[in-house]
């Protein structure tokens, strides 16, 4: 286990140098220049020549590469251009609501399509199998906005059922987070689902399904148990592609809802040029997405004894 997980881990590091040497190369080229936002109108060419320097634009390629790898390494992308705020404070106050966010929408839309997906593939072509497939078409063809803008509209300005605007940290949270979770949950509940049900029809598709049969266990058993069971390295792999783009997956819902969060964070950060934020973002992804996938693949050896780390 240990050598796989340090063999994977050292796969990932080229990865993370190549995305590094293109984000650096993209931003060195269309980078703006941080005077125009940090000097206002009119700035003197010793002030911003000053800026330059202590920015270090004018250091070499390859010296900016190795202060990017080693602020990727250590987490510390220097400050903002906006507001001179450590980028690394700007995402400590962003988290915690795009996580509250994102995890219980992500978790609770996982388990609801895969609920939905057994049933419908248990119950193939059958009348609840056709309407549930319309209506996962049907959720998928609809706009993200259509969703947003209706819901606020309806269930929190006319009926005042959910808050239309804000957050609150703590407890209050539900409050605020209740509506968007709902909305994200429709959103990839049609997807979702039928991923995860041609994942299952594949599976109830087995011997080992109609031989559990013949022995007599219960239907019940047999699809929660069994099937169940061995589906679970695809929805795990699906997870894991997913789970990297939570901090981001928020982006509308927390423009729209005011919600404080990283979302909102990068979408500031690109109205304003901010590049250190934009380029935090996108090492931040990486990583994530590496880690995760390493984290997927030892996932397999405790889901499934058939698979050996090798």
């Amino acid at each position: 286990m240990i050598q796989f997980v340090l063999r994977r881990i050292l796969y990932a590091i080229p990865v993370l140098l190549v995305v590094a040497l293109v984000t650096l190369f993209l931003f060195d080229i269309a980078a703006g220049d941080p005077a125009a936002i940090k000097l206002g109108k009119n700035p003197s060419p010793e002030a911003v020549a000053a800026l330059h320097e202590k920015m270090g634009f004018n250091d070499p390629f390859l010296v900016k590469y190795g202060k990017f790898l080693w602020s990727t390494l250590t987490v510390d992308f220097g400050d903002s251009w906006s507001d001179d705020t450590p980028v690394r404070t700007v995402f400590k106050r962003g988290i915690i609501p795009t996580l509250s966010l994102t995890l219980p929408a992500f978790l609770l839309g996982t388990f609801v399509a895969v609920i939905l997906a057994l049933l419908v593939a248990f119950y193939r072509g059958s009348l609840l199998d056709k309407a549930m497939t319309v209506v996962a078409i049907a959720a998928i063809s609809i706009s993200s906005l259509v969703y947003i803008l209706v819901f606020q509209a309806v269930l929190a300005d006319a009926w005042k059922l959910f808050p239309v605007w804000g957050y609150e940290y703590g407890i209050g949270a539900i409050n605020f987070i209740a509506l968007p979770v709902l909305i994200w949950i429709l959103l990839s509940i049609g997807t979702d689902m039928r991923y995860y049900r041609t994942v299952a029809l594949e599976e109830i598709s087995r011997d080992y399904v109609r031989t559990a049969r013949s022995k007599g266990v219960s239907e019940h058993r047999v699809l929660f148990s069994h099937v169940l069971r061995n589906c679970l390295i695809p929805i795990v792999t699906r997870m894991a592609i997913i789970v990297p783009f939570l901090i981001t997956g928020s982006f509308l819902l927390e423009i729209f809802f005011g919600i404080p969060g990283l979302g909102t964070v990068l979408y500031t950060a690109i109205n304003n040029s901010d590049l250190p934020i934009i380029k935090a973002f996108t090492m931040l992804g990486t990583v994530l997405y590496v880690t995760f996938d390493i984290v997927a693949d030892i996932s397999y050896a405790a889901l499934d004894p058939r698979v050996r780390l090798s």
